[in-house]
Parts: structure tokens; sequence; C-alpha cells
């Protein structure tokens, strides 16, 4: 990622050079200017059709004191949001992929969650904003009879990054202040009425004639692991082992915790056609929480091997699982290391409210690993969970567990909790004893996840259209903010095998995945665009606004000099802003070490 920002930082002053050279030259049209590597194309065409528009007055003054509304509502939130994140940067920064800086330019292939395989989709949904923003001043300049100068697109070298409209100063300063505010606000406005159109149209029919294909879908491969070595790969979904089909991941799961036998047929389908693979399995580490590992099971990149469980070869889940079933602890050799497995739930840590919280030998201890509940052997963290969901609160429980290698009995009473089934309140760590094993190898796509948050599996009401644009606007970051296990950048290949079309719009086939493609950047970069506008700072919108806004607001109070007071006022909400942005940006880097 460093080297890809030096190449465009160097392709930026390269291009610099050459239209600084080309413009004490003469050599461009006085349709082109440049400011540095800043390019702005002005033209004249488009005003006779903004003048037409502008005819229905009255509706155009309706539609803009509303979204001056909007706008003043969204410029509270902002101030709020950006000044909370700055200070929240100062006192406890957290660097992460989020914050860097590279992404804050909305480049795709250079910020992290911008990839290039929709770099049209994203480059169409800025056009979109660009135009529909700018298009909004320009066509309430014409409502509020604001003569215009100019309008034209600014391009960073040779990627637009905005458009522009210039009024005619002397025309705006005569205009009413109404007017000049409504102008000001059309543009987020506009951007925000696109994001509704888009979303909904996309949580509607398109998302309404999409569903997830039947099968495991295959996200990523463990380096070095039976899949890999069989070649399976990111993008293939597997829909039958040893003949029977798997509908999705947990019955993939499932049926490999059944099958004792040590190779198993595997049948994967592609985006062309079905092929089947045979799949050698072998145990293998790829987490040791726990610790038995030294808390990195995979430094190398490659997953720890286990050689033999108590002296004997064994190679299949199913096969730990029966030993475990007998003996809760084992010794386990790997290429690296022998350790002790304990079968059963590891336990985290407790809860305030957790029936066990009052006991010492618990709250106290460095290992805590659950091994039976109510009667129920339990071996995996998967197994306790499963035993939680068949209790009511209320219930009591005999719980057995391995305490700082020491087995412990406990009676307890299970309580309310966030799901309707009883509660004990522990954090359990996925896995065996602590330990992430698996004799396959494979990580699933979260694809029916992402379908159901862009409103794929459930019907659109109001709240479910708030619900899911919130959702929309996260997708991108979803694995960096740890919601998924992957970022969700569209419906892009080997993506879209892990979906079908179907119902009215399946004549369009795979056509709808750019369909979707397009209504979720044009408006998710819409949103982004309308937010960033409604920055109470100069010169954006946002600032102006607020100086038009504080301007009425003096005008009414008693005080001596209002132009001093609204300077004043204005002034430090902008540099308030402008401070919160820098440290947003840079302030996790620079305060976090």
């Amino acid at each position: 990622m460093v080297d890809t920002l030096w190449l465009v930082l160097g392709g930026l002053m390269f291009y610099w050079f050459v239209m600084t050279i080309a413009q004490q030259q003469g050599w461009l049209p006085e349709q082109i200017r440049t400011q540095g590597p800043i390019t702005t194309l002005h033209t004249q065409y488009g005003k006779v059709l903004l003048d037409r528009l502008s005819q229905p007055r009255r509706f155009w003054r309706a539609y803009g004191n509303f979204g001056v509304g909007i706008a003043i509502v969204m410029m509270a939130g902002v101030f709020l949001m950006v000044l909370i994140a700055g200070i929240q940067a100062v006192v406890n920064p957290q660097p992460t992929v989020v914050n860097e800086p590279q992404n804050v330019l909305v480049i795709p292939g250079v910020n992290d969650f911008l990839p290039l395989s929709v770099a049209p989709e994203i480059v169409f949904g800025l056009l979109v904003g660009l135009v529909v923003h700018e298009g909004g001043h320009g066509l309430f300049c014409r409502v509020g009879d604001i003569e215009i100068d100019s309008m034209g697109l600014a391009m960073l070298a040779i990627i637009p990054i905005g458009a522009f409209v210039e009024p005619e100063e002397m025309s705006r300063l005569k205009a009413d202040r109404g007017s000049q505010t409504r102008m000001f606000a059309a543009g987020v406005t506009n951007n925000f009425a696109v994001t509704i159109v888009g979303f909904l149209l996309l949580f509607g029919p398109v998302m309404g004639a999409v569903s997830v294909a039947p099968g495991a879908p295959v996200g990523d491969i463990v380096t070095g692991s039976p899949a890999d070595q069989a070649g399976i790969e990111r993008g293939d979904r597997i829909t039958a082992i040893n003949g029977e089909s798997v509908a999705d991941a947990d019955a993939l799961n499932r049926r490999l915790t059944e099958i004792e036998d040590k190779t198993v047929e595997v049948t994967v389908a592609t985006g062309d056609g079905e092929r089947t693979e045979r799949v050698t399995r072998e145990l293998f580490v790829t987490r040791s929480a726990a610790g038995a590992l030294d808390g990195a099971a995979n430094d190398s990149g490659q997953p720890v091997h286990i050689q033999s469980v108590n002296g004997s070869n064994v190679s299949t889940r199913a096969e730990l699982r029966s030993l475990l079933e007998s003996n809760p602890r084992v010794t386990v050799t790997t290429n690296r290391t022998e350790f002790e497995l304990v079968g059963g739930a590891a336990v985290q840590g407790l809860t305030e409210e957790s029936p066990l919280a009052n006991r010492s030998e618990i709250t106290n201890a460095s290992q805590f690993v659950i091994t039976r509940f109510d009667g129920e052997r339990i071996v995996s963290a998967d197994e306790l969970s499963a035993a939680l969901e068949a209790t009511t609160p209320g219930d009591t429980v005999q719980v057995t567990a391995v305490v700082d290698g020491e087995k412990r009995q406990f009676t307890t009473t299970l309580t309310d909790g966030p799901a309707d089934h009883g509660y004990i309140g522990v954090t359990i760590i996925p896995g065996i004893g602590g330990n992430t094993i698996d004799d396959f190898g494979i990580f699933e796509y979260p694809a029916e996840q992402f379908l159901a948050s862009l409103g794929g599996t459930s019907g659109l009401s109001p709240m479910g259209f708030l619900s899911h644009s919130i959702q929309a606007l996260s997708l991108p970051f979803a694995g960096a903010l740890g919601a998924t296990s992957y970022n969700f950048a569209g419906f892009v290949e080997p993506v879209t095998n892990f979906y079908t079309v179907e119902g009215p719009l399946s004549f369009l086939g795979g056509w709808l995945f750019l369909i979707a493609n397009l209504l979720f950047w044009t408006g998710w970069i819409n949103i982004n665009l309308g937010f960033f506008n409604c920055v109470p700072a100069y010169p954006l919108d946002g600032g102006h606004i607020l100086r038009s806004t504080t301007e009425a607001v003096v005008s009414r109070l008693n005080v001596g000099d209002g132009r001093r007071l609204t300077r004043m006022v204005t002034t430090t909400i902008g540099l308030t802003m402008g401070a919160g942005l820098v440290l947003m940006v840079f302030g996790p880097q620079l305060f976090g070490g």
C-alpha cells in the first residue's frame, strides 16, 4: 500500500509539472485552468436547461426549505461526531486500518476499502454524486435569480473529484438570505435524495431477486491445509461431501465432524460448473487463544499440524472427539510442541451478572474449561452454546469444569440474558479448550449475512430501510470493524458464485450484479458526500449554511456589532471542525505510538 501511495504521489507531481509548463506556454484553452495538481474544466453549457428546470419555483422553494432543515440537522450531527472522534483520537488513540490517512482518499486501489475490482462502479457513483450536487446549486441559483458565471468539473489529475457552479458574486450578494441558504443546501439535499432512491431500488426489487446459492461458500483457504493441497480455492462452493449434499457451511462442518474417513470426496461448484476433489484430512491448529502454543499457532503462515494424540495417530475431528468423550484431558503432539488439551468450552471471563461471579476459585483462575453441563458432555464451545439454547432462565444445572488443572463441580441457577434461554454469564473462546482445531481448512464467506444486510432476506419497511442503510454504510469496513471476517466490496468475482438470480428479474442474469454494485456504490458515495459537505466549515456547503443561519439568528438579537459576532461564531466552529478532522485522520497515528 505504501508503494502504491508513493506511485500516486509521484504521478501527481509529474502531472503538476507538465500542466504548469503547458499553462505558462499558453497551450491550454481558456476553458481549462490549473492550480497545482487540480484541473478545472469550465463551460457555459447547461444554463438554458437549468432555466427551464427552475420554472416550478414554488415547488423548488418548498423542496429547498426542507433541504435546509435536513442540512442543519446533519450539520449538528456531523459537528458532534467529529468533535467526539477528535477528542477520542487524543484521549484513547486506537490506530486501525480504518483511520489510516490513505483511506480518506476516494481512490480505488489506494483506499484499502475501495478495491480496483469495482473502480468503474465507484467512479460512476462519484460522478453521479458530483453532478447532482453541483446541479442542485446551479438549479437553485436560477430559482433565486442568481446569475451563473460558469459550471464545470474539478479533477485531481485525470480523476474527477468534484464539480462546481460559480455564481456571479454580485448577483449572489444581492439575493435574499433564504435564496442563498437554499442554494447552498441544495447539493447535500440532492445527494441524500439519490441515496434514498438508490437504496430503495437496491434493498427492494434488486436484492429481492438475489438468493444465496446452496453449499458452503469458500472465502479463503488455510495455507498448507488439506483443502489447499486438494486445489480448493477462494470463490469455490462446496455442495456435497461423499455424495451427500450440504446446504451451507454449518452443514459442511457437521458432516465433517461426523465422518471418520481420512479421505473424503468433495463436490465443488464454480462459475464454470462442478468438479470433484479428493481431500486427505489431517488435524491442525490455526489458533490457540488458551496459550497452549504461545497464543499464536500460525506464526509462520502455516498451520501447526497435530502428529498424535495420546501417542495415537488421529486425522479427523470425529476421531478426536471420540477420544475426548471418554478422556477430557489428552496430550497433543504437534510439529512444533507438545501440550495438554482439555476437551471442553474454554471460558475467557465472567460478566458481572454471571451466577458464577461470586466464586473466587473461578474468578481468580487462569484456566477455566467447562467439560460437562447439566449432565451432558461438552467437548467444544459450540456444544456449550447448543446446550444453553435448550435451557430457560431459572433452571438449576450442574457444571463440571477443569479449573487450573483440577476438576471442579458447581451447581448454579441460570439467569436471564440477551437471548431467549438460560444465561450463565461467561465469555466462551471458540474451539476445543480455547484451540481452533480443523481437519479441512476453509474459511466461510458470510454470503447470507451480507445479503441480509442489504435487505435480500426480508421485506422493506421504513425502519427496515433505515436499518439496512446503516448496515450498508458499514459493509465496506465490516471485516476491519470485526462485524465479519470480510469487507464487502460488492457482487464481484468470485463472490458472485455464492449467489443466484431468480424471480421477475432473473432474465437479467449476471447483469443484475452489476446493477446492484452501481446502486450500492452510488448510494454509499452520495451519502458520504452529503455528510462531508455538511461539515460546518468554510468553504464546504455546511460552512456557508452556518454563516447564513448565524446571520439570521444574530440579526434578531440586540447586539451592537452583528457581523463581528457572526464572524466569531463561524470562525470558532470552523476551526474546531478543522482541528477535529485532522485529529480524526492523523491523531491515532500521532498519539497511538
